[in-house]
């Protein structure tokens, strides 16, 4: 079964394998496939489900809350996200103003066919609304029952600060980031980990496995597998280009004996690296076929120890990006529609 952890600064607990929907449902994954997905998630012990309004333009929101139909709400944790355009689309259709952030949370709850959601998260950051606007709209959501906890995604360190600022003086609680995170992308390990250390903040980490690269499937000088996830532009193919290079494939291969050392398959043992952070609280992993959770989830309670930990630094050198200005190239400075 999966482990607990705290999330953040509080007394909500979430697992520490989080089954997210971004690029599976209601795009790459036909529903009733997407369903049992879900349905192995719940099976192997995963209470805790990511998903946001823009994925599938709001179609994934529904298919998970099809897929929770039945189950006990209170044995559920349910994150959802809001900033990126949804819908027709419009100019008010995008961002974290007070009207977007107020008119998608009615929405998200519709789909999802529940009266709150456990965590709301800001996507991204919104250059364009006054910050004071976005978490005094967060904070009524909050206080209107619809959402317990608050969230962001992608947030540099000096946005975590302000934004935890303006959530205390609101009364609410910010709790999370949701930042990229794995063997290969260590961006956030300069400020943003030590940032929310400080302010009780806690990582809920998404491509643990980089875009499945550290699968270990994707082997140097060799086309990719047919099927694969790098050949198919609904499952984030562009996203993983850049750990599809000669050296970083190379790298990879010389982790599988590390894996085997350690008695773990290498989508555990990259679950299992993140996790190791103490201040991640989950690593988000999806699944196309209900058989993929049955391997991932056992990466939950591993301890790598100190040893393997140093052979991971050893085979990889130099090859994980762990510049912290990547962070800030993550929100875009002007909103998309």
């Amino acid at each position: 079964m999966v482990n607990y952890r705290y999330l953040g600064n509080s007394g909500f607990k979430v697992s520490e394998i989080t089954f997210g929907n971004w690029v599976t449902h209601a795009s790459q994954v036909a529903d009733d496939a997407a369903i049992k997905t879900v349905h192995a998630a719940l099976d192997a012990g995963i209470t805790t489900f990511d998903t946001a309004d823009t994925y599938a333009n709001t179609a994934a929101e529904a298919v998970l809350g099809r897929a929770l139909d039945g189950q006990r709400r209170e044995g559920l944790e349910i994150f959802t996200k809001v900033y990126f355009p949804t819908g027709q689309k419009g100019p008010n259709d995008t961002g974290l103003s007070r009207k977007h952030i107020l008119e998608s949370i009615n929405g998200s709850l519709r789909r999802l066919g529940t009266d709150y959601v456990d965590l709301y998260q800001a996507h991204r950051f919104d250059y364009e609304t006054p910050l004071e606007e976005t978490f005094q709209a967060f904070a009524d959501v909050v206080r209107q029952g619809k959402a317990l906890y608050i969230g962001v995604s992608e947030w540099t360190a000096e946005q975590l600060r302000e934004g935890h600022q303006l959530a205390r003086e609101f009364g609410v609680q910010l709790i999370s980031n949701q930042p990229q995170y794995s063997m290969l992308h260590r961006v956030i390990e300069g400020k943003v980990v030590p940032a929310s250390e400080e302010l009780g903040i806690s990582q809920i980490v998404w491509s643990p496995m980089a875009q499945g690269v550290l699968s270990g499937k994707y082997l140097p000088g060799q086309p990719v597998p047919s099927g694969s996830r790098a050949t198919d532009g609904k499952s984030g193919a562009e996203f993983m280009q850049k750990f599809l290079d000669e050296k970083i494939l190379k790298a990879v291969q010389g982790l599988k004996p590390i894996a085997e050392q350690a008695g773990l398959t290498m989508p555990q043992l990259a679950i299992a690296w993140v996790l190791q952070n103490p201040n991640v609280a989950a690593a988000l992993v999806g699944a196309s076929r209900p058989e993929q959770l049955a391997d991932t989830v056992k990466a939950s309670g591993v301890v790598l120890d100190a040893d393997t930990l140093a052979a991971i630094d050893s085979v990889l050198g130099d090859i994980p990006n762990r510049d912290a200005a990547d962070t800030y190239e993550v929100s875009p400075k002007t909103r998309l529609v």
